[in-house]
């Protein structure tokens, strides 16, 4: 499994040559090859996370996965769509991906209900990864510990809208996890923060800091 950071929440894998984009909010790489992409999982409807799902679902065929609501409003642009409830589970042919509960709000520019919020667990190559979306720091991060053991979490860290670095720390804590990769942070004045901050802090409660810069690559 190979990951690469496209900024804010946005992250591409690519999984036995699946191309799976998560939050495809791409301002800060805007000359992303969106070419040849399966599928396409979108947190809330939040412009920032929603980003240019449609439009890369609609030159690629990919099928967006989002919240009932959600995958409704996608559909109506003439895209494919799963629309999955909290706690349910889809199975691909590259591995399986629950919808868990994100505590944030979900609307669409215009204001109007997008859905609730949600996060994703992606269980691939016998490895689980925690991709949180926005959230702040809840109990039933505990939850997601106890039934589906993470190894790594993407977590929001930048604040104001979501957790800060210090509930993010907490939140890894709870999750059990050995690794984190930051995200949400430093894409706008609000939620910046000192990145150093953050590494410091996980490493003092034995986790990994995965600091990756935007276009960074890991291989899993």
């Amino acid at each position: 499994m190979r990951l690469t950071y496209l900024g804010h929440s946005a992250f591409e894998i690519i999984i036995d040559g699946y191309k799976i984009l998560i939050d495809p909010f791409l301002v800060k790489l805007p000359d992303y090859n969106s070419m040849n992409v399966n599928d396409i999982f979108v947190t809330h409807a939040h412009s920032d996370h929603l980003g240019s799902a449609i439009e890369i679902a609609k030159a690629t065929g990919a099928k967006i996965t989002a919240i009932y609501e959600l995958a409704n409003y996608c559909a109506k642009f003439g895209v494919r769509t799963n629309g999955i409830g909290l706690g349910a589970k889809i199975n691909y042919k590259w591995g399986k991906v629950s919808a868990v509960p994100a505590f944030h709000s979900s609307s669409f520019i215009d204001g109007t209900y997008g859905g609730c919020p949600c996060g994703f667990v992606f269980e691939v190559e016998g490895k689980v990864f925690y991709h949180a979306g926005d959230t702040s720091l809840s109990s039933e991060m505990k939850a997601i510990c106890e039934y589906y053991e993470p190894d790594l979490a993407m977590l929001p860290i930048g604040g104001t809208f979501t957790m800060d670095i210090e509930a993010a720390v907490k939140a890894a804590e709870w999750l059990g996890v050995s690794a984190v990769i930051p995200m949400h942070y430093n894409t706008f004045d609000k939620i910046s923060v000192n990145i150093e901050d953050f590494e410091r802090q996980i490493r003092q409660h034995g986790k990994i800091p995965l600091i990756m810069p935007i276009g960074a690559t890991k291989e899993f």
